[in-house]
């Protein structure tokens, strides 16, 4: 059994409590409750998001192992190099940060994917996070060619923390591109962690990799009581800090 979140102001519980590995829902947490800032900003600062489908209540997890990114692992693959380097000398193709938020969440939810039916950001969830993004917590990073947005991402910013949540891609490689864009701002920001939440391949072939739930828990405290970001502009020179992935972080320029 899981605790059923009745009141807004019930706690979450301990993630220890999560079902282990082997169980039939491995990292579920809790059900219940509401998908309202209050309570994101609580699941997130204790490593803990929902996930569910339509006709689910509100589920909340904590898997163990966790995937993340540490942002100096990200892997650039010689053709993914090219791609970038074309991208960013090509006029007509452009990064922007939170120009359409809403389109991103909506086009993460209804992109097709290999091997899954449905999506669990069902339309509870796109309304709760863009009320979110509208206080300025969640952002969305965009691949734009011609105009057209062509692949995206967005995630939630706590300190010098990025929460990874879900991407999509219209375009061959137009999601990478905003993954690599997401680096580029974080080494420029001091943001070292990116939660990736769970295991794919494409993660994976990008430089992600699992680690104890405990470890993550260990590394985001002191990350989140950090002053967030405030200053979401993307500067093209941001690029160069994808040349070496062992350069100092530097400060964004004008």
């Amino acid at each position: 059994m899981i605790p059923w979140l009745r009141h807004p102001l019930d706690p979450l519980p301990d993630t220890r409590l999560a079902l282990p590995q082997g169980s039939d829902a491995p990292g579920l947490l809790a059900a219940g409750g509401e998908l309202t800032p209050q309570r994101l900003a609580e699941a997130y600062s204790k490593g803990v998001f929902p996930w569910y489908s339509d006709g689910q209540p509100i589920l909340w997890w904590s898997p163990d192992p966790r995937m993340v990114l540490f942002v100096d692992e990200f892997k650039l693959s010689r053709s993914l190099r090219k791609t970038v380097k074309r991208f960013a000398m090509d006029k007509r193709c452009e990064i922007r940060i939170d120009s359409a938020f809403r389109r991103v969440i909506t086009a993460c939810a209804s992109t097709p994917r290999d091997g899954q039916a449905g999506t669990w950001i069902v339309p509870e969830m796109i309304d709760a996070y863009c009320d979110w993004h509208a206080l300025g917590t969640v952002h969305s990073f965009e691949t734009w060619i011609d105009g057209q947005l062509m692949g995206g991402l967005y995630g939630i910013n706590l300190g010098r923390m990025f929460f990874g949540e879900s991407m999509f891609s219209h375009r061959t490689d137009a999601s990478k591109i905003a993954t690599a864009a997401l680096v580029c701002f974080c080494r420029s920001h001091g943001i070292d962690l990116i939660d990736c939440q769970q295991r794919t391949g494409h993660l994976a072939s990008l430089g992600a990799r699992e680690i104890p739930r405990s470890e993550f828990e260990a590394l985001i405290t002191p990350r989140i009581r950090e002053p967030s970001i405030t200053d979401w502009t993307y500067h093209l020179a941001m690029w160069a800090q994808l040349e070496d992935n062992n350069a100092p972080p530097q400060e964004p320029g004008p």
